[in-house]
């Protein structure tokens, strides 16, 4: 369940498509490969990184880095949703 300040992930992932809009100037699909289709070079995808934990006050670290959680937008909103959870996972 989302509030106000915590989006879900369909609502995280039209905001990473408008963010990546604006930024290369195509628009994608939630589940184009960024990288395959050459959207996304590596340090786009850091910025892209940068970007998720500035919105969604998350912290991307060790194995989270993998470039496969940031092939697609669908992929980055699921981490983003994780990554958001409470220690232990999801209560409910």
């Amino acid at each position: 369940m989302s509030t106000p300040d915590t989006p879900d992930t369909h609502t995280l992932e039209k905001e990473l498509l408008e963010f990546l809009e604006g930024r290369t100037g195509t628009a994608w699909d939630a589940d184009t490969d960024l990288f395959e289709a050459g959207g996304l070079s590596s340090l786009f995808a850091m910025q892209l990184v940068v970007h998720l934990e500035k919105s969604y006050a998350v912290a991307v670290r060790g194995a989270d880095l993998r470039l496969d959680n940031f092939r697609t937008v669908r992929r980055m909103a699921a981490l983003v949703t994780r990554l958001r959870e409470p220690a232990g996972g999801p209560r409910g």
